[in-house]
């Protein structure tokens, strides 16, 4: 079985759509365990149960919200060196196109980055001349078949990549222990 987070901020409701669809997607993966938690009610033992997470914040000036930074800000100190090994990736909503949220999500990857997440986003074509490569983004909320594919596919993507990449946790931490840093 494959843990799933996925872990949002939502200012107007655009996100959280995204999230649930993301979620929808992590689902479709047999065997795959998927917790969606908005950042207020989101706890460190969430993060270090899941396997994999999928992070999705507004775009707020080209990148993540406030409350998002600060979610993984007060989290720092006590998974610092905790999580390391885990697979990530993001989504955002911006208001509008070119505002942001490829910024925004490559935000979120550099946060992931930082606690040692492995990080991935979507290469391949959700529709004509439509890459998301940093993560699944739109403007506004969620309404067309290729912005409702790709949140579909970022979570069915990362379900596959924990399964294909899973390790106990007992074995992750002797292969994290024997690294010198």
């Amino acid at each position: 079985m494959g843990n799933i987070l996925v872990l949002y901020h939502s200012a107007t409701g655009n996100t959280k759509k995204m999230a649930a669809l993301v979620a929808e997607g992590a689902a479709q993966v047999h065997g795959s365990d998927v917790r969606v938690r908005a950042v207020g009610e989101a706890t460190k033992e969430d993060v270090i149960w899941c396997e994999g997470i999928a992070v999705g914040s507004p775009t707020n000036m080209g990148v993540l919200s406030w409350q998002m930074k600060k979610f993984w800000d007060d989290l720092g100190d006590d998974l610092w060196g905790k999580i390391d090994g885990k697979i990530g990736c993001a989504f955002s909503s911006s208001g509008g196109w070119g505002g942001g949220s490829e910024l925004a999500c490559l935000s979120i990857l550099t946060v992931m980055m930082n606690f040692g997440f492995l990080v991935f986003g979507l290469p391949d074509y959700v529709g004509p001349q439509l890459t998301l490569h940093y993560g699944a983004v739109v403007a506004g909320e969620p309404r067309r078949e290729e912005e409702l594919e790709a949140c579909r596919r970022l979570g069915c993507r990362l379900a596959q990549w924990v399964k294909v990449c899973r390790i106990s946790h007992e074995d992750r931490a002797q292969f994290l222990k024997a690294r010198t840093r």
